[in-house]
């Protein structure tokens, strides 16, 4: 078949746009994740005399990372429909975010969709594969004290208690509040069969667009930083301790991406920006944590409930474009999620001065020591 002149011109847009955009990711790379470290090597002495104050600093900078990650899919047409609950009610509270996994833009999606909720960004926690320890955000996940765990089930009950571990150690000490996790334990292409084979053994339902989620990550989560309860409220002490404590986990946000068609968007085209804009929907559903169980059945149960709705959800977004509305309503509600041109401008500005500004120190300890 013959390519007209008009396709080729497109073909090369494509192509250039492409190229530029990776130089952009790489040089944007160059300079923000090195500026991050020094700054926070900068910053050790305040890290002594001043913890809190020490990793505000620090979730500050964090944000603005993830924030120039979401710009490179914002600029792209890469945006955000968002679904159900109004999660930015409860931002300053405690809460798990349960995410259906399709591809490595997930985390994309939500590094974007998160950006204008307050303060969760700079105090979230993410739960992700270990392989994601040696890409070249992995150092900046290691210092904010993000959890990398290994998959398989040799590697379950070990990765389990060493997940345990670094919640009661960095969790409340860097004063976060919403960690995020995919309870499916990887890709819905790679784990659906698998999954599928699992529950015609079980007698469970047959799911197409989610998987059957694990239990473990989310049962250490909730016995580790769920408060313990008495008479419904937190034990231990009088009010005036009780008040400052932390209340503990408060809610559970079930999160569900859907794209277009049911093709997700991996880091690849997010970076490179060959795909059309594209629509992402996000879907949200808080539940007080109070509401789930925390015997390990009745959890299961609970767990598998949320999967089940997922794909309810997403059955019904794929064959109408929409979310179907809540109980008792006859139309669903979505809202337009946006981020600021100039603000995002800003924060590439910074870090690239920010760069430059590390070069010339540098530069001139350099010339000094030599």
């Amino acid at each position: 078949m013959a390519v007209t002149l008009e396709q080729a011109r497109r073909v090369g847009y494509t192509c250039l746009k492409a190229l530029l955009r990776f130089a952009f990711m790489v040089a944007n790379n160059l300079v923000a994740i090195p500026s991050y470290v020094l700054y926070l090597i900068m910053l050790q002495p305040l890290r002594m005399l001043d913890s809190k104050r020490f990793w505000y600093i620090e979730g500050v900078l964090f944000k603005w990372l993830l924030a120039m990650v979401a710009s490179w899919g914002w600029w792209a047409g890469y945006t955000v429909v968002e679904w159900g609950d109004d999660v930015k009610a409860v931002s300053e509270d405690e809460a798990m975010v349960l995410v259906n996994h399709q591809a490595t833009g997930d985390v994309c999606t939500l590094m974007m969709c998160l950006q204008d909720k307050g303060t969760v960004v700079r105090q979230m926690m993410w739960l992700m594969d270990h392989i994601f320890k040696y890409t070249n955000f992995g150092i900046v996940s290691l210092i904010h004290g993000d959890f990398f765990i290994r998959q398989g089930r040799t590697h379950r009950d070990q990765q389990l208690v060493l997940l345990k571990d670094h919640l009661e150690k960095y969790y409340r000490s860097r004063n976060r509040k919403w960690i995020v996790l995919f309870p499916e334990g990887g890709f819905l292409r790679k784990r659906r069969e698998t999954s599928q084979a699992f529950a015609k053994k079980n007698n469970l339902p047959f799911l197409k667009h989610v998987t059957l989620p694990r239990l473990g990550a989310t049962q250490v989560i909730l016995k580790t930083l769920v408060a313990p309860q008495e008479n419904g409220t937190p034990t231990g002490g009088d009010a005036a301790i009780k008040e400052s404590k932390s209340k503990g986990l408060q809610w559970v946000i079930d999160t569900t991406i859907a794209y277009p068609k049911g093709e997700p968007i991996d880091i690849q085209t997010w970076i490179l920006g060959y795909r059309q804009p594209t629509v992402t929907h996000v879907h949200y559903r808080i539940f007080p944590v109070k509401d789930v169980p925390a015997e390990p059945e009745a959890l299961t149960n609970w767990l598998y409930q949320r999967f089940i709705e997922k794909e309810n959800l997403l059955t019904h977004f794929y064959e109408t474009g929409a979310f179907p509305p809540p109980k008792g309503q006859t139309k669903a509600i979505s809202r337009e999620m946006t981020l600021s041109n100039l603000w995002l401008v800003g924060i590439q500005s910074l870090a690239f001065l920010s760069g430059g500004m590390w070069y010339c120190i540098f530069q001139y300890l350099y010339h000094c020591l030599f």
